[in-house]
């Protein structure tokens, strides 16, 4: 909606007593906190909408139980609400508070959304630095899990993150960054809430520029060596490798490189709003025909990357996640699992893997491989070391017996990546055990420790952390 329609509609409710515009009030429905998935909604006692720090301040010294933190709502296990408690959502703080072009900088509200960030700065011929695939997610929650993205060899967002501002336990407001406050900084990227609401994100920015695509299928053997090609040649922005039912044992490489060949795609950004119609079929029908997982190898997906692609980084980095969203998930859904693993297990995992996967019948639609340097910066890090990272897009049915199932195979996908001395992605459905969790993640002591010092009470907490905090 345009703000001009926002603002207005703002208004009308305002004169019809339905909203108070100054300051927002709680909102009373829904007290049921859903996410993308479907799955596992959270029931809060309350509601808030904040659009300024201040508000967000206010919020924590007045709300006498815990607090969780949601924006876009992508996480899919409980990790942006608590039962019973007071769930902010930061959506209305999206403001663009500045922009340096010259330095390649930018301050943003924790709820602003990557597409809305991308709008401001295409213009001026910038992009955003690292971000996730889709430009759907806000930048708050983005640095919340900490999340990454195809770009080749930038890490996680936190790599590109200057500054944040938080709101403490006591309703404090703090400024953090490597050497100021580091301690929060470092604990809040990645952290999930844990020690404090994120409200403003400053971050570096990149140029943006001309690419294209290129695609090559090998064995899972060539493939690390490959990979190392294309991260010395120095020009590749975006990669990943495709593994596709049912062996999962053929990466088909997409790398798109900066050209200056003509465009084939003139839009510099991705229009919103579009239908997805014939994207939700071709899911349908992966999913439900007969030999249906043969018709992403064999027909969909060769289709999609044989054309010649030459356009704009921003284009590729503003892709809607609505391309990705089934018609309905009342009977099943879509949901990801995501595991990072030393570079030299690569081939051995990929198999041992498959071996999982096909072992509980799991209906897995794609595995993409991306690739990140260890991570230095955040306290709970995905990537002790340099990893490449396998993201498991996988349908189930929503009914209980299948999420039991779900539960089964993704405990065993877990023990599998913990023997290749890997890591398991946080954001997800909640189905490691305790055990699983502490051996992923053994820097959770020193978590523990620092939310005792700014925490004491545990104020701020969510459906993870409930569990294994």
């Amino acid at each position: 909606m345009p703000p001009s329609r926002r603002r207005f509609l703002a208004r009308a409710l305002a004169g019809a007593g339905l909203l108070s515009l100054s300051p927002p009030p709680a909102l009373a429905a829904p007290t049921l906190i859903p996410n993308v998935s479907g799955l596992y909604p959270v029931e809060v006692a309350r509601v808030l909408a904040p659009t300024s720090t201040r508000q967000v301040a206010q919020a924590v010294r007045d709300w006498p139980g815990r607090i969780a933190v949601g924006g876009a709502r992508y996480s899919m296990g409980g990790q942006t609400a608590i039962r019973g408690g007071l769930h902010l959502d930061m959506r209305g703080m999206n403001r663009l508070i500045w922009l340096d072009p010259r330095a390649k900088l930018a301050r943003v509200q924790a709820g602003m959304r990557w597409r809305d960030l991308q709008d401001a700065l295409d213009p001026l011929g910038l992009a955003v630095h690292t971000m996730q695939s889709f430009a759907n997610f806000t930048v708050g929650g983005a640095v919340s899990v900490n999340a990454h993205g195809r770009y080749l060899g930038n890490g996680p967002v936190v790599n590109s993150v200057r500054a944040l501002q938080l709101v403490l336990a006591d309703g404090s407001v703090v400024e953090a960054t490597r050497s100021q406050h580091a301690e929060l900084f470092h604990a809040a990227a990645g952290g999930y809430g844990a020690i404090g609401v994120i409200t403003e994100v400053e971050l570096e920015l990149a140029s943006n520029t001309r690419i294209e695509r290129s695609v090559a299928e090998m064995t899972l053997d060539a493939y690390p060596s490959h990979f190392e090609r294309l991260l010395q040649g120095g020009d590749c922005i975006f990669h990943n490798a495709d593994l596709l039912p049912p062996h999962f044992d053929t990466p088909v490489s997409v790398s798109w490189r900066t050209t200056r060949k003509p465009l084939t795609e003139r839009a510099r950004l991705v229009p919103r709003g579009q239908s997805y119609a014939l994207e939700q079929n071709a899911l349908f029908a992966m999913t439900e025909l007969p030999h249906g997982e043969r018709l992403r190898s064999k027909l969909i997906h060769p289709l999609l990357l044989a054309r010649p692609a030459v356009k704009w980084r921003n284009h590729e980095a503003s892709l809607d996640a609505a391309a990705l969203e089934p018609r309905t998930r009342r009977w099943s859904t879509y949901v990801l699992q995501e595991y990072f693993i030393p570079v030299r297990h690569f081939a051995d995992y990929a198999r041992a893997m498959a071996q999982v996967i096909h072992s509980h019948g799991a209906q897995v639609l794609n595995v993409s491989v991306r690739h990140s340097p260890a991570d230095q910066l955040s306290l709970l890090p995905w990537a002790r070391e340099e990893v490449f990272s396998f993201v498991v897009y996988y349908k189930q049915r929503t009914h209980a017996t299948a999420r039991r199932a779900a539960g089964d195979w993704t405990r065993a996908m877990i023990d599998t990546a913990l023997a290749f001395g890997g890591r398991y992605y946080l954001p997800y459905q909640l189905h490691a055990t305790r055990a699983q969790f502490e051996q992923a993640y053994p820097e959770v002591a020193a978590l523990r420790s620092l939310k005792r010092r700014v925490d004491p009470a545990g104020r701020f907490a969510n459906a993870l952390w409930a569990a294994y905090l």
